[in-house]
């Protein structure tokens, strides 16, 4: 038998800080292999598993199932009758990492000064 690990929640100690902030939580779990890919691929809508496997990149059948299973846990991502959605709330993620991804694009920039990176 597998043990699967926890989903990070506030007021828990997570990977990297036994704080419990809800922040430290949230950058834990974006932080897990495949997480920020499927939340970008569900922002332009509903996609089925096949779906997501070839938007999401090189994840694995298994890693995709446990991601999602993840998200849903904590209320990032629902079902449909169209396939997997962003609820609400993972809708509310994407536009506030949105301001971080701008950031993100900028600083990458400064350090190279010739970045290619598409936000």
């Amino acid at each position: 038998m597998t043990t699967r690990r926890s989903v990070p929640r506030p007021g828990a100690p997570v990977r990297g800080s036994r704080s419990g902030r809800p922040i430290m939580a949230v950058l834990d779990l974006l932080g897990r292999r495949g997480a920020l890919s499927v939340l970008v691929s569900l922002q332009h809508g509903p996609a089925t598993f096949r779906d997501l496997q070839d938007l999401a990149g090189d994840l694995s059948a298994s890693t995709l199932n446990t991601r999602l299973k993840d998200l849903r846990e904590v209320g990032l991502v629902g079902r449909s009758d169209a396939g997997y959605v962003l609820t609400a709330d993972g809708n509310d993620l994407i536009e506030a990492g949105q301001p971080l991804l701008r950031w993100a694009t900028r600083w990458a920039a400064s350090m190279d000064g010739t970045s290619t990176v598409d936000p």
